[in-house]
């Protein structure tokens, strides 16, 4: 296995550097692992280089200005008594003001819970209760569900507002009464285990269940950020990245830490993420580096005709949050050759990617890498799985290890085993030259009768139409027989799809038992998480709703 593994050529040895600068300045090792550190020392270091524009306003700021800025607000949070080991939360737009908070709480070994600022008072109630945070940073609209939340949890929580409002402190007066505008030389990072340290307490997606907050700790994003690059032959990797979901998704999270240390910059929006939005921040701002979800880049290139974009300014587009069809691989690297187009595999509870995108046979999620252990297990015997091709449920070991579930040991005992293997949840298999492939999320798997059906592999048969934009698999539940297989199909502009062409397609390419049981149902579109992810829960219920003309 060792051979296949992916090592780090570029990247690794940039970071290693900025590490031996701080440990040099510090006089500690781990500090190398230091993710406020890391920052602190990299953006001080260019102080005239452009960290981050919002491309609504159009706005940009340098890092000099964040760096004092950030510095402000730590000893906003000193003054304020929140230090180390401290929480806060994040529920925020793209400005230019959400990072900084973000960096602040970096410095002095404060989590900071990002969370989507989408959810309703009984929602907020529940996350709060379970985060207890010191202090709520959000938008001025969402002040008062906040209000509620924290009074309902029994919460003492100093609430600010991002922007101005009669019910809550904001941002900037906040900075003006605590903060203090210190010399970049006499500000005293705070000094601690980054092994220990939460660095993000990042939600799980919670398309199929109640969301989770998995704990991120420094070491955990500072060995594993470094590998979201292994592709790179330069550096900076890319000159910017734009930035196309909330912080509370992985990959903004991602970018917010290394965009800083690797000197690239972020092009975000404080405007909602439309597809035209986004398409025109892509042809204004021409940004080279590009995260999304495989619907919503799908939704992107069906938009992209009309306001005649290509992608062509993009050098690496990476797709990820779930499985990707490897024709939409195909079709991006049409409109853009020179571009490198891959599947990544992440996950919230590694903090980073898990597998390195040095993808060698089609339809791969990734190979191994040096700094991760993995192994297969059979979900039915709880065996290894050793040989190539055989399907098993992946457990992985990284670095500092999976800490769990913030204040949710019985979720973390579900996951995390005694030697710490953590299960991932995701069924997969490889081939002999250790190219993993993914096949299903464990409790996506559909029951029919005693046989296992994948909807993964159900769409990608019937993604085969040419009438077929988009689509995802379901079921409907049956008494008798379990789980009967449901398609959810999205029409391609100019086709009309009849669901016998999707069933009779499906039943030439695949066994009796894996058939369209529950039938084919159009949609305009897919429901979507907020880290636009096939929202699989509420699919369920409008399939449910339809149970009569669907049977």
């Amino acid at each position: 296995m060792e051979k296949f593994m992916c090592k780090n050529e570029v990247m690794g040895p940039i970071l290693d550097k900025l590490g031996d600068r701080v440990v040099a300045s510090s006089g500690i090792p781990s500090d190398r692992c230091h993710l406020g550190k890391l920052i602190f020392q990299s953006i001080k270091e260019d102080p005239d280089f452009v960290m981050q524009i919002d491309g609504r306003t159009g706005e940009s700021e340098t890092n000099a200005s964040v760096l004092r800025r950030s510095i402000q607000c730590a000893t906003a949070f000193r003054n304020l008594g929140v230090n180390t080991g401290d929480v806060i939360v994040l529920m925020a737009t793209n400005h230019l003001d959400q990072g900084i908070p973000l960096y602040a709480a970096l410095y002095l070994g404060i989590a900071t819970a990002t969370i989507d600022r989408t959810l309703l008072v009984g929602e907020l109630e529940s996350t709060f209760s379970n985060l207890q945070p010191k202090m709520i940073f959000c938008q001025s609209e969402k002040v008062l569900d906040v209000q509620k939340a924290t009074s309902q949890a029994g919460l003492n929580t100093k609430i600010i507002s991002f922007d101005a409002t009669p019910y809550a402190m904001s941002f900037s007066e906040m900075m003006q009464t605590y903060g203090e505008d210190i010399d970049v030389n006499d500000f005293k990072l705070a000094d601690f285990d980054p092994q220990e340290t939460i660095a993000y307490l990042v939600s799980t997606s919670g398309t199929t269940g109640l969301p989770k907050s998995a704990i991120v700790t420094h070491m955990n994003m500072a060995v594993g950020g470094k590998y979201i690059f292994t592709l790179a032959k330069q550096f900076p990797p890319v000159q910017s990245v734009l930035i196309v979901a909330p912080l509370q998704w992985l990959s903004a999270l991602i970018n917010y830490v290394m965009g800083p240390i690797f000197n690239y910059g972020r092009i975000q929006s404080s405007a909602p993420n439309t597809n035209e939005h986004i398409l025109e921040l892509i042809q204004k701002y021409k940004p080279k580096f590009i995260i999304s979800s495989p619907p919503m880049m799908a939704a992107l290139m069906k938009a992209a005709p009309k306001v005649n974009c290509d992608f062509s300014c993009f050098d690496m587009i990476y797709l990820g949050g779930s499985a990707v069809p490897p024709e939409m691989i195909d079709e991006l690297k049409r409109l853009n050759p020179k571009a490198v187009v891959t599947d990544v595999y992440g996950m919230s509870e590694v903090g980073s990617l898990a597998l390195s995108n040095k993808i060698s046979s089609a339809g791969s999620c990734g190979k191994p890498m040096s700094h991760i252990k993995y192994k297969f297990v059979d979900v039915d015997t709880g065996e290894e799985v050793t040989e190539p091709y055989k399907r098993g449920e992946l457990w992985i070991q990284t670095p500092g290890y999976f800490k769990g579930y913030y204040n949710n040991p019985e979720a973390t005992a579900e996951v995390l085993t005694e030697d710490k293997w953590f299960k991932t949840g995701d069924m997969m298999y490889r081939d002999e030259e250790w190219n993993f492939f993914f096949v299903e999320r464990i409790k996506l798997l559909l029951k029919y009768k005693n046989h296992q059906i994948s909807p993964v592999e159900l769409e990608a048969v019937i993604r085969q139409h040419p009438g077929v934009l988009d689509v995802a698999v379901t079921s409907l539940t049956h008494p008798d027989d379990g789980e009967l297989p449901v398609a959810c199909v999205v029409q391609r502009p100019g086709f009309e799809v009849t669901a016998d062409e999707i069933k009779n397609l499906v039943k030439e390419n695949l066994t009796d038992t894996k058939q369209l049981r529950g039938g084919v149902m159009f949609l305009k579109e897919l429901p979507l998480t907020t880290s636009t992810k096939v929202h699989r829960r509420k699919l369920k219920e409008l399939v449910a709703a339809k149970r009569n003309e669907l049977l």
